[in-house]
Parts: structure tokens; C-alpha cells; sequence
């Protein structure tokens, strides 16, 4: 089970920068600003995903600051969807993101 739960926060890490570049590209703007949010967002959010949230960040968090970026960055990702208007989706990515987290910490292997 905990390895399915990893495979899940995997793919919904993915969806986050999917839900950027969906903002981006859907905004009612002119193309050279569409292009450049809907290849610009997903980076900022992979590049703030490498430094503070994935597990061999360049900035390591202590727990409860990981997590709550963590937690702010798959809001963000629901927003995105939200204002993108998929508002079901936005909810839908935060609820699996919170469902997963429960999973993975009931099932985490003892160290």
C-alpha cells in the first residue's frame, strides 16, 4: 500500500505542473502571454518544488515547514485548476493529495 501511495504522490506532483501549464495556456490573454505562462508556471512550480518539497530538496525543510509547503504547493496546483475552470478537478487534486498523506503516514515502514 505505501508504495502505491508513493506512486500516487508521484503522479500528483505531475499533475500540479500539468495544472500550471493548463492556467497558463487558458488564460484570456494575447498568445506571447499564454506561451510564456503556460511554459513559465510549470517551471516556477518545478523549480520551487526541487528546492523546498521533493525528497533530496537543495533547501531541506524541518517536518511540520516540508509539510506545510508542501501543502501550499498542491493548493496552489488546485487553484491554478480553479481559476483555469476545472473547479472539480482543483478540489479533486487537493482531496487525493490529502487522502494520500493520511496513507502514506499510516503506512510509512518503521526506520
Amino acid at each position: 500500500m505505501y508504495l502505491l501511495a508513493l506512486a500516487l504522490i508521484f503522479l500528483l506532483e505531475l499533475a500540479v505542473l500539468v495544472a500550471g501549464g493548463w492556467w497558463g495556456f487558458t488564460l484570456d490573454a494575447g498568445w506571447a502571454v499564454r506561451i510564456a505562462a503556460g511554459i513559465g508556471a510549470p517551471v516556477l512550480l518545478a523549480a520551487a518544488w526541487g528546492v523546498f518539497g521533493a525528497q533530496k530538496a537543495a533547501v531541506p525543510l524541518p517536518g511540520p515547514a516540508k509539510l506545510a509547503f508542501q501543502a501550499a504547493w498542491f493548493v496552489t496546483g488546485g487553484l491554478l485548476l480553479l481559476l483555469a475552470g476545472r473547479p472539480v478537478h482543483g478540489a479533486a487534486l487537493v482531496g487525493l493529495w490529502l487522502l494520500d498523506r493520511v496513507v502514506l503516514a499510516l503506512t510509512a515502514p518503521a526506520d
